[in-house]
C-alpha cells in the first residue's frame, strides 16, 4: 500500500512538473510586447475614406499603438506635396469606422504639418507617418504628384519616419491585400525605424491569383509604361522582371522603394 501511494504521488506530481514546464512564463510573454509606439495616420483621398478606415482599424489591433487621425477634410488626390498658404482650419469628425479624427482643410501636407503644429508637439511628437492606404497605385511617374506620397514627405521633413502606402484599385475593392502588407511592413520595421527616408509601398489587386508579397527594389521607373496603374493585376503572371517599382507591381508583388525626402 504504502509503495502504491508514493508511486501515485510521484506520478502526480511529475505530471505538474510537466504541465508547469509548458506553460509561458509571464516575464517571457511580456518580453515579447513591442514598445509603445505613437503613430500619426493621414491620407490624400479624405478623412472618410475606406482606405484610411482600414488602416485604421488594422493598426487599432495592434499591440501598444496610439494612434492619431489628422487628413484632409476633401479628397485631395493628385496634390503631391501642396500646402496653403495661411491659415489652416480644422473640425473633429470619425473615420468611416467611428475612430476620432481630425479634418483639415487643405492639403495632404497640411494635414500633417497642422497635426504636428498643434496636436503632436513635444513628448506627444509621432514615432511614425502613416500615409494612406491610398485609392489607387501611385508608381513610377505618378509619384511625384502623389499626395499621398506628399503627406508622408511632409512628415520626414519634421525628422518623422514615414511611409505611403497605396493599394491598386479592384472591382469589387477590397483592402485585405493593402491591409496585410502595410501592416506587415509595420511589424518588422516598428522596433528599427529611422528618421529620414520615405517608403512607398504599393499592393496590387488581384484579378488572378494573390499578392506575391513584398519585394524591396531601389528605385522607382522614371519611364511610362502601358500598363493600367488603376487597374487589377494578373498576380499569377511570372514573366516581367522585378527592374523597378512598376515592372515589381504588374509581377504580382508589392514593390517597397526607399525614394528619399
Amino acid at each position: 500500500m504504502m509503495i502504491q501511494m508514493l508511486t501515485k504521488r510521484t506520478f502526480f506530481a511529475i505530471a505538474v512538473i510537466s504541465a508547469l514546464a509548458v506553460l509561458p512564463a509571464a516575464s517571457a510573454s511580456a518580453a515579447k510586447a513591442p514598445a509603445p509606439i505613437k503613430i500619426l495616420v493621414s491620407n490624400d483621398d479624405g478623412v472618410r475614406a475606406e482606405g484610411i478606415n482600414a488602416l485604421v482599424d488594422a493598426l487599432r489591433k495592434e499591440p501598444n499603438v496610439k494612434l492619431t487621425v489628422v487628413a484632409p477634410l476633401e479628397n485631395k488626390s493628385g496634390t503631391g506635396s501642396s500646402k496653403t498658404t495661411g491659415p489652416l482650419t480644422a473640425s473633429k469628425t470619425t473615420t468611416l469606422g467611428g475612430f476620432p479624427a481630425v479634418a483639415v482643410n487643405g492639403f495632404p501636407a497640411d494635414s500633417v504639418n497642422y497635426a504636428l503644429d498643434n496636436l503632436m508637439k513635444g513628448k506627444l511628437k509621432p514615432d511614425l507617418v502613416m500615409a494612406g492606404i491610398n485609392y489607387g497605385a501611385n508608381l513610377g511617374t505618378f509619384v511625384p504628384i502623389s499626395g499621398t506620397v506628399g503627406a508622408a514627405r511632409a512628415g520626414a521633413a519634421r525628422g518623422i519616419p514615414a511611409i505611403a502606402s497605396s493599394q491598386g484599385l479592384g472591382n469589387p475593392m477590397g483592402w485585405a491585400a493593402g491591409v496585410k502588407e502595410t501592416i506587415g511592413w509595420l511589424r518588422a520595421n516598428r522596433s528599427s525605424l529611422k528618421k529620414g527616408p520615405v517608403w512607398n509601398l504599393n499592393i496590387p489587386s488581384c484579378s488572378t491569383g494573390k499578392v506575391r508579397g513584398t519585394v524591396l527594389l531601389k528605385q522607382t521607373s522614371t519611364t511610362f509604361y502601358d500598363f493600367n496603374a488603376f487597374g487589377t493585376v494578373d498576380c499569377s503572371l511570372k514573366t516581367r522582371p522585378l527592374t523597378n517599382d512598376v515592372t515589381a507591381y504588374f509581377a504580382g508583388f508589392a514593390p517597397l522603394v526607399n525614394i528619399g525626402r
